[in-house]
């Protein structure tokens, strides 16, 4: 009887699987700890074809932030429809970031934890992606500025530090939101609406925030 022949599985689910594994060992024990050893088993290959797969450490680590990176912009673009109020835009935006994020842990960590601390390309993998996000939130702000008033007065570079703002909060909400039991999707959302929105909806009314004016003090002419 002659050996069973067995269906080789096709390079690129393999190399997913292979993805995979990297993702979570990466994000739950570190860039420098990780050993390809171990994401090899979790594979359930061994570490010679990784290795032909992959190339080195380095350019796994990257191809795990590539994939993660291009799945969360995805994600907050397919979770946002354009014919929705400025606010209700932004609001499924946010749940879709934070449902992403909280479902894929492990992920987050490798793009906001160790990506960022171990130099370059890594942090330049993970910028490209904030750079992504930031112009996206700036276009729905833009947006909700056009529709409060026809002849909105945001520069533009105003309203891509607001975006700036809001990204960089939502991602330490994130982080906060995954190690904090119990708290979801839904609530971190609300929570930065509750944050933004105020201000931001005075703002694109036309009713912006200004410091008061300085009083001339008793040595002042």
């Amino acid at each position: 009887m002659g050996a069973v022949k067995t269906k080789r599985m096709p390079r690129a689910v393999r190399e997913q699987q292979m993805l995979d594994a990297a993702v979570q060992i990466f994000g739950q024990r570190g860039y420098m700890a990780a050993s390809m050893d171990e994401i090899a088993e979790l594979a359930g290959v061994s570490k010679p074809l990784v290795y032909l797969y992959l190339n080195s450490k380095e350019d796994l680590f990257t191809a795990c932030i590539r994939r993660e990176a291009g799945a969360l912009v995805e994600a907050v673009r397919a979770g946002v429809r354009r014919d929705l109020p400025a606010d209700r835009q932004l609001w499924e935006g946010l749940g879709a970031f934070f449902t992403h994020t909280g479902e894929n842990p492990d992920a987050w960590s490798v793009l906001h934890l160790q990506a960022r601390t171990h130099g370059e390309p890594f942090a330049a993998e993970v910028t490209a992606m904030r750079e992504e996000i930031v112009a996206f939130v700036t276009q729905l702000i833009l947006a909700g500025a056009r529709e409060a008033h026809r002849d909105p007065d945001l520069p533009e570079r105003e309203v891509a530090g607001l975006a700036e703002a809001l990204v960089g909060a939502a991602e330490s909400l994130a982080a906060w939101a995954n190690a904090t039991p119990g708290v979801t999707a839904h609530q971190a959302a609300a929570t930065l609406m509750n944050f933004a929105w105020a201000g931001l909806g005075d703002l694109m009314a036309g009713r912006p925030w200004a410091p008061p004016e300085e009083q001339p003090g008793p040595h002042t002419g």
